[in-house]
C-alpha cells in the first residue's frame, strides 16, 4: 500500500481519540502501558529526599550525565556521548523525523502500528509505503514483501520492536532480515523499542537492533515496561554525530526534559530498581492476558485474539456483521463506531485499530488489577450483544 507525498497535516488521530476521552469515561483501556506506579511506592525514604533536594534548574540539555551513562549502559558498547534524553519517545521519535526525512523522500513502517512515524512523514512531505502484517500469519511479518517494498529511494525503515498493538517481536533472524533489507540502498533504520523487557514469560529481553547497522536509531522511554509514563522520559541511542543532530532538533523544541523527572530516571534504571519495575509491569501483564483468555473462553467465538509474547495490549477482532443493513455486504461493524457505542453506552475508552492501520479489531489495555479488566470486558461484550440483537 502506497500513500501519496502530501503537505497536508495529518493530525495522530490515535492520540487525538485518547486525549478527547481518557479522563472522561469509567474505565480506560486505550492507552498500551500498565498502571503506573505512584512517587511514593517505588522510592524509598532516601530517594524521596534526594528527589525533593533537586533544583528546578535548567538541567543538561542532553540529559545528566547520570541518566546518559545509566542508558548508556543497557546497550553493549554504548557511551553517554551516544544517547540523547527526551521528552517521552514521542519526542525522540519526532526528533529522528525531524533530522532525517525530507520532503520526497519514501519511508517504510509496520502496519498495524503506533502511526507516529507514518503520520510525521506524511506532514513532512514524505511517500509512505506499508508492510502490512496479517492475522493469518499471525502477525509476522513477510520478509520478502519488505524486500520489494524497499527500493534505492527509500530513506528510512521504521519498526516498533516489539510491536504495538500486536505484542509479537521480531526473532535474530527476522531482525537480520530487516537489516539486510536497510543495508541493501543504505537506508536508515529507526527502532521504536518502548516495549523491550514488556515478555510475559520474563526471562531474556527482546534484544535491540543497537550494534547490527550503522545507520540506526533506537529510541526507548519509561513508559510501557518501566509503568513510569508520568516522568515523561526518553531517549535515543545513535552514533555520535547523529546524536549531535538529532541534540540541535531537541533545543528547539523543548531545551531539556525536566531535572526531577532525570533525576528519578537514573533512580529506575539502577539494575535492582529497574529488575523490580520490569517485574511489576509483567505481573500486571500476565494477569491481565490470564483475564482475557478466561473471558474469550465465554464469548462464542465472537472475539479472538493471536498469539503474542509481549506488552499488555491485546489486539482484538470481533465479529459484529451487518447483517440488519442491507447495503452491507457482509461486512462487519466498523471499529471506530464501535469503540464509540462501547464509550458512550458503557462509559469504556478503547482503542480502534482503524486508527493503527487494521479494521475489525480494538486495542485493549490489561495491564491494570484485574478486576478492573474484567469488569471493562464484561462491557465490551454488553455492548457487542446490544449489536447483535
Amino acid at each position: 500500500m502506497t500513500a501519496p507525498a502530501t503537505r497536508s497535516f495529518q493530525p495522530f488521530e490515535l492520540e487525538h481519540y485518547q486525549s478527547q476521552h481518557e479522563h472522561d469515561v469509567e474505565i480506560n483501556l486505550a492507552d498500551s502501558s500498565v498502571q503506573c506506579v505512584s512517587t511514593r511506592e517505588w522510592l524509598s525514604d532516601d530517594e524521596q529526599q534526594r528527589l525533593l533536594d533537586t533544583p528546578l534548574y535548567y538541567p543538561m540539555v542532553n540529559g545528566t550525565t547520570e541518566l546518559r551513562r545509566a542508558i548508556a549502559e543497557l546497550y553493549t558498547g554504548a557511551r553517554p556521548e551516544h544517547v540523547l534524553v527526551t521528552v517521552g519517545a514521542a519526542q525522540a521519535n519526532s526528533m529522528v523525523a525531524a533530522t532525517l526525512l525530507q520532503p520526497g523522500d519514501e519511508v517504510i513502517v509496520i502496519s498495524p502500528g503506533y502511526r507516529q512515524i507514518w503520520g510525521l512523514a506524511h506532514n513532512t512531505g514524505c511517500t509512505v509505503r506499508e508492510l502490512q502484517l496479517r492475522p493469518e500469519r499471525d502477525w509476522r511479518p513477510d520478509l520478502d514483501e519488505l524486500d520489494a517494498l524497499v527500493t534505492p529511494r527509500t530513506r528510512m525503515v521504521s519498526v516498533v520492536n516489539p510491536n504495538n498493538p500486536t505484542g509479537v517481536a521480531f526473532s535474530e533472524g527476522e531482525m537480520a532480515r530487516v537489516v539486510a533489507a536497510c543495508e541493501r540502498v543504505g537506508a536508515w533504520l529507526h527502532a521504536d523499542e518502548v516495549y523491550a523487557g514488556t515478555e510475559r514469560a520474563g526471562g531474556v529481553e527482546t534484544p535491540s537492533f543497537w550494534g547490527k547497522y550503522s545507520k540506526l536509531v533506537c529510541t526507548n522511554s519509561l513508559s510501557k515496561a518501566y509503568g513510569l509514563a508520568g516522568l515523561r522520559i526518553g531517549w535515543s541511542v545513535s552514533d555520535a554525530g547523529t546524536i549531535e543532530d538529532l541534540w540541535r532538533r531537541h533545543e528547539y523544541a523543548v531545551i531539556a526534559a525536566s531535572a526531577p523527572s532525570m533525576t528519578m530516571a537514573a533512580m529506575a534504571l539502577r539494575p535492582d530498581k529497574r529488575a523490580r519495575l520490569i517485574e511489576r509491569q509483567r505481573a500486571l501483564s500476565r494477569a491481565g492476558h490470564a483475564v482475557l483468555h478466561e473471558w474469550l473462553s465465554t464469548q462464542n467465538g465472537r472475539f479472538s485474539v493471536r498469539p503474542s509474547v509481549a506488552t499488555a495490549i491485546a489486539f482484538v477482532r470481533y465479529e459484529l456483521p451487518l447483517a440488519a443493513r442491507p447495503d452491507a455486504r457482509g461486512a462487519s461493524v466498523g471499529s471506530f463506531e464501535f469503540a464509540e457505542h462501547i464509550r458512550t453506552t458503557q462509559r469504556v475508552l478503547v482503542a480502534p485499530g482503524a486508527l493503527m492501520g487494521a479494521e475489525q479489531h480494538l486495542r485493549i489495555t490489561l495491564g491494570y488489577q484485574a478486576d478492573k479488566v474484567r469488569r471493562a470486558l464484561d462491557r465490551i461484550a454488553a455492548a457487542a450483544e446490544e449489536f447483535a440483537d
